[in-house]
This record gives C-alpha cells, sequence and structure tokens, in this order.
C-alpha cells in the first residue's frame, strides 16, 4: 500500500442480532462497537496484558476471549461455574480494560423502535456502521490524524455478509455519509481464529454498552469503566458522540 498509513487501528465488534423480523424481547437491540487503539498502546500494552491473563488462568494463550462464552460459563469458560472463581476473573478481566489506553465509539439500534417508526427500515448493522464510521473519523480529526489511512478490522461473519458489509463501507466513504466527505478508512476481515486482542477487546465491550441503554438504572461496573473510554466532545460530553442511540 503506497498510501500514508496512521498511528490507530478501529477493532469493530457487535452485540445481538441485527435482523429485524425475530427481536428478542430481553435484549432488543443491536450493539456496534468501535475499539480506537494507538499502534504503540497496542503492541506494547493490550496484546501483551491479553496474553498474561489467558497464561495465568488457562496456562496458555490460544483462548479466544468471547464475552457470551464467559457470561454463560461454556466452552473454555466452563471453570467459572465457580462464584468466587468467576468474580476473580471478571474483576480481574475490567481491570486489564480499565488499563488498556483505548478510546470508544459505540452506536446502539434500538430496533423495535426502529421497526415502529420507518416502513422500510435499512439493516441496522449498516445504520450502525455509517453513524460509527462518522464519529471515528472525527475523533482521528480531533488527534490530527489528517488523510493517512486507518485500518477498520472486523470479524468475518460469512461470504455474503462479508460482501455487503464491504460494499456499504466503501459507500460510506465514498462520502455516503453526514459530512458528505470522503473517509480514509480501509477494512479488512479477520478470522475468528486469529485471535486477534483488539477484536476481543471490541466483543468484551459491546454488552455492557446495550444492557446499560436497555436497563440504565442496573449495576454496571463494566459500563463505568466504558464510560471513562468514550469519545467526547469539546465539551467533555459523550452522548451523541461516543455513544449514538437510534432512533
Amino acid at each position: 500500500m503506497t498510501d500514508k498509513l496512521s498511528e490507530y487501528l478501529v477493532f469493530v465488534d457487535e452485540s445481538g442480532d441485527h435482523g429485524l423480523e425475530a427481536i428478542d424481547k430481553d435484549y432488543p437491540v443491536f450493539v456496534l462497537a468501535f475499539c480506537i487503539i494507538q499502534k504503540r498502546a497496542y503492541i506494547e500494552q493490550l496484546t501483551p496484558a491479553i496474553q498474561a491473563f489467558k497464561l495465568k488462568h488457562f496456562g496458555h494463550d490460544n483462548v479466544v476471549l468471547h464475552e457470551r462464552e464467559i457470561r454463560k460459563d461454556i466452552g473454555d469458560f466452563a471453570f467459572l461455574k465457580s462464584r468466587t472463581r468467576k468474580e476473580q476473573f471478571l474483576d480481574e478481566l475490567t481491570d486489564l480494560v480499565a488499563a488498556t489506553p483505548f478510546t470508544l465509539v459505540c452506536t446502539v439500534i434500538r430496533k423495535v423502535l426502529l421497526k415502529t417508526r420507518y416502513a422500510k427500515p435499512e439493516n441496522p448493522y449498516h445504520m450502525a456502521l455509517g453513524f460509527g464510521l462518522e464519529r471515528v473519523s472525527y475523533y482521528l480529526k480531533s488527534q490530527e490524524v489528517g488523510a493517512s489511512v486507518t485500518h477498520v478490522l472486523v470479524e468475518r461473519r460469512g461470504r455474503k455478509e462479508d460482501a455487503e458489509l464491504e460494499l456499504e463501507f466503501r459507500r460510506v466513504c465514498d462520502g455516503g455519509n453526514y459530512t458528505g466527505q470522503r473517509l480514509s478508512f480501509a477494512m479488512s476481515f479477520v478470522h475468528k481464529q486469529a485471535n486477534s486482542p483488539g477484536l476481543q477487546l471490541a466483543d468484551l465491550v459491546a454488552r455492557p454498552v446495550g444492557v446499560k441503554v436497555l436497563r440504565p438504572a442496573q449495576s454496571n461496573r463494566a459500563f463505568q469503566v466504558l464510560e471513562e473510554k468514550l469519545y467526547r466532545n469539546v465539551q467533555g460530553k459523550w452522548d451523541g458522540w461516543g455513544l449514538k442511540c437510534f432512533p
């Protein structure tokens, strides 16, 4: 690639189902999380921290941290059925996230409201992608990244879904966004087996944000940590900036 590369990486993962047919009444939202991290912090802080965490708890680093499996105590995380052990595990994982220097942008699509208000609603994933990329571009502009290319990494889902997503990504970057300007992003699809620390971080942070939007009064230690990471405007406001809810 001949284009100048930025000093940042953006890792994207989701929480919830983006379908609008059978909406889960307990979790009727689709969340797309964008974790923006400087490459130096990724190499020197996040990657070794995740490896050390895995070596401590599993004896090797070939495990993929997956929020759903951790929450349900299944697969590699079946040992977390012990309440004491799970609390220790989650406390350490929360501390790891808190210590990692990254900026968070999240889009939450309220699917019931979307279906109620729009006769032909757009694909929630595509909507969330557009809102998120706009805000990530605002953040990078504030960091004076300029026209250098920033890679956006997403997990592979399937040939058809990936092709549709890439098409929407190109449309947004070519000017199909709120600013009407071209966005300097390049998309890269990553296999789950790649064991990417950045994608695991994005997977871990998405659901706590969705739960906060659905049940704001509920105790949510994970969100308390993530609130400090949310992208804010010059007035220090994150609502509408680091966290965009629609509709």
